[in-house]
């Protein structure tokens, strides 16, 4: 793209000042950075779009201008400047592709990140790049970063996971694959460790009730994982991983558009001998390997029409369990183990067609695969879920105000392998749903949507899922947004519980002790951004306060003779609490500070208990130097505070650390992470099992068993 034009106002011979605007809107820009090459002199422009820069010395001097979604622009000035100059203007050039991740897709509309009264987190495919370099091979220290966002371990043996946001359990949080269900029901289990990172656009991330925009199981929240997308300029890459856990991760994406065709092809091999740093003789990594191939292809009809078909697949073999057994040296005493075989497959069909500048149609499918057999001693899980989605929806957009409406179908069938003589736990479910959203932006300061959405669940009738967000600026420093809606979950044997029990004696559901768990609540935040110290720092502040409701929660109970069953009690599950990020920049140093307070409670009749696994007190902070196109330095430290489990014990509190390094040139760069290196560990201050080697009982993992990881890497840029 062509260079930014520049012009610039100077005040005094060794003072530069610019006033930076869009090129295109002519609306001033906040947060610009300007940076005197080769010096520690730069400022970041204020909320008038104004910075000024003193102190340069004589001679001629290479001035940077960066900033998100613009192109970089620099031009050289020999100081001190002549006086007299007329004061003149700064306009950056928007960087299309930048601007193109920016457009929040999980929303349902067309408005841009900072212009939608929905609160959506953003994780950009910088973010997403340095997160690959530290764990390539899964998502879960992407998401686990992000205040308010824990993810749980259920398994010991073999790292198994499930996301939390605000302190509800998994099945609580809708995970969608470029806005398909794909990770629902059974398909759902291992699927935070199944999902690389590398072949994502962007994530975005919206917290609280999310039904109205989605279906059923958004409770908490919702993680909308986006595809990257071919553009005319060839994106070929490869990317190697090595670990002193005894792991390794191979991967490599090609991506481009040809006129009226494109494609992006995504495939990675990922593997880890077993690994077991505390020497107890179980698994803290288990012995995988991973196959992953996701090919698309894109038919550009014409400027207002295209067509996209893509298929995910993923194969995995992984065990865990004793050392000797994982090794090959199984015996009498070395006996325990846990196997997954899992298969994925995934279709994604998706038709947009643009009938004018103001509205356009899109109509998506999608065919799911999933196929897990889950062995432990003396037990075998074996069940294969086939699962479609199909949608149609209608977009019209007009100056002030923007509507969409559609229609979808959601089917799931679950079949069990018949391995004894227990109930097969079955199930086929079908969802049908309506819905119509409606943003409107009342004036220059005030946006508003609201939605409705009925839904059709077979066995279980009808519901009616409202919503509603508003977007209000009080002045160039000063914004909130308050919202709140409705949820709700359908039965399913599918739970963090019933995971760590590999659902062994878990009986079926039954509509006789089965009902929809139903769900409201709301979110309200204020954020605050402003420039300090001469404009040379920028300040951000997000406060957010949050709770939610969940009316006859689906609990474990015990139901004789050794069996369980999944009951939905009389009473509730209210979680509550506060979220607040800081963000501290000055010139190519980043300052991200976190903190999480969660009051997570279950009250039935005349008793109330804390829920489990749920730390009161989370803190994040993250130290990030990084100079464009050269070096990214990154410190981290986490601090999680005690939590009570499941034995009627409490966990201890640690702090996990880590540092990332990474050289950049042109076509390849290379990175060092060292993960945890204080080695902070569950082994280490607490058991992980009770029993014998040879018929352990395992608690709750709450704190890291891998300890101290560090891995090295290389991308290469074709």
């Amino acid at each position: 793209m062509a260079m930014a034009t520049l012009t610039f106002q100077c005040a005094i011979a060794d003072t530069f000042s610019a006033t930076v605007k869009d090129e295109d809107s002519g609306e001033t820009l906040i947060g610009v950075s300007a940076t005197v090459n080769g010096t520690s002199l730069g400022a970041i422009s204020d909320t008038n779009g104004t910075l000024t820069i003193t102190g340069i010395p004589s001679g001629e001097h290479t001035i940077t201008f960066t900033c998100l979604g613009y192109e970089k622009a620099t031009r050289k000035f020999t100081f001190p400047l002549a006086d007299g100059s007329e004061p003149v203007e700064v306009e950056l050039e928007p960087d299309d592709e930048m601007l193109e991740e920016v457009v929040v897709e999980s929303t349902r509309g067309t408005r841009t990140f900072s212009n939608i009264p929905t609160r959506v987190e953003f994780i950009s495919g910088c973010e997403l790049d340095e997160k690959g370099s530290m764990k390539p091979g899964d998502i879960r220290m992407l998401l686990n970063e992000s205040t308010g966002i824990i993810t749980q371990q259920t398994s010991a043996t073999s790292g198994n996971a499930s996301i939390r946001i605000q302190g509800l359990d998994g099945r609580y949080t809708q995970i969608l694959k470029d806005g398909f269900p794909v990770f629902a029901g059974a398909a759902s289990g291992l699927g935070l460790l199944q999902t690389p990172p590398l072949d994502l656009k962007q994530v975005e991330i919206i917290k609280g009730a999310s039904s109205t925009l989605h279906g059923g199981g958004a409770i908490a929240g919702l993680v909308n994982l986006i595809s990257k997308t071919p553009s005319e300029k060839r994106d070929l890459s490869l990317h190697l991983n090595f670990t002193t856990a005894k792991g390794v991760d191979v991967s490599g994406f090609y991506g481009q558009k040809f006129n009226k065709v494109g494609t992006t092809i995504f495939a990675a091999f990922n593997h880890n001998g077993p690994y077991d740093p505390s020497d107890v003789g179980f698994t803290a990594i288990p012995k995988f390997n991973r196959y992953v191939l996701n090919p698309t292809f894109y038919l550009y009809f014409s400027e207002r029409t295209k067509l996209s078909f893509g298929i995910n697949s993923m194969v995995e073999n992984r065990l865990g369990g004793d050392m000797e057994y994982v090794k090959g040296h199984g015996s009498e005493e070395h006996r325990y183990f846990e196997r997954n075989k899992t298969q994925r497959y995934s279709t994604q069909l998706n038709l947009n067609h643009r009938f004018d500048e103001r509205s356009f149609i899109n109509v998506k499918n999608s065919v799911s695969y999933f196929d897990r057999d889950l062995s432990v001693p003396d037990y075998r899980f074996d069940g294969r879920q086939v699962s479609t989605f199909s949608e149609a929806s209608y977009t019209r957009s007009a100056k002030s105000t923007e509507w969409v409406a559609g229609l979808n179908l959601w089917t799931e069938d679950f079949r069990e392998k018949r391995l004894s003589s227990f109930p097969l736990r079955d199930y086929t479910r079908t969802i049908g749903g309506a819905f119509v959203q409606n943003t409107w932006e009342a004036t220059g300061k005030f946006n508003l949507e609201t939605g409705l959405r009925t839904d059709w669940i077979s066995s279980y009738g009808a519901i009616l899922l409202p919503r509603i967000s508003a977007h209000y600026k009080f002045n160039k420093h000063f914004s909130s947004r308050l919202g709140g809606g409705f949820g709700y979950k359908s039965p399913t044997i599918f739970t963090e519980e019933t995971e760590r029990m590999e659902y062994e004696n878990v009986l079926p559901i039954d509509r006789k002790f089965n009902k929809l768990e139903r769900s409201y609540g709301a979110n309200w935040d204020v954020n605050y951004s402003t420039p300090l110290f001469n404009d040379n720092v920028f300040l951000n502040v997000n406060v957010m306060l949050f709770y939610t409701y969940l009316r006859n929660p689906l609990m474990l109970r015990e139901a004789g003779d050794g069996l369980y069953r999944l009951v939905n009690i009389d009473g509730h599950t209210d979680s509550k609490g506060t979220e607040t990020n800081v963000k501290l920049t000055y010139r190519d140093f980043h300052l991200y500070l976190g903190y999480t307070y969660t009051d997570l409670k279950t009250h039935d009749g005349g008793w109330s208990e804390e829920n489990i696994l749920t730390p009161k007190h989370r803190l994040n902070g993250i130290l990030m130097y990084e100079v464009e196109d050269e070096w990214k330095v990154g410190l981290e430290a986490y601090y999680f505070s005690r939590q009570k489990l499941g034995d009627g014990l409490t966990g201890k509190p640690y702090v996990v650390c880590g540092f990332m390094i990474e050289k950049i040139w042109e076509h390849f760069s290379v990175y060092a992470n060292f993960e945890n290196f204080t080695d902070r560990r569950q082994t280490r201050f607490d058991s992980i099992y009770t029993g014998s080697i040879s018929n352990p009982v395992f608690r709750d993992i709450y704190a890291p068993l891998d300890g101290f990881v560090m891995n090295a890497g290389v991308k290469i840029r074709f």
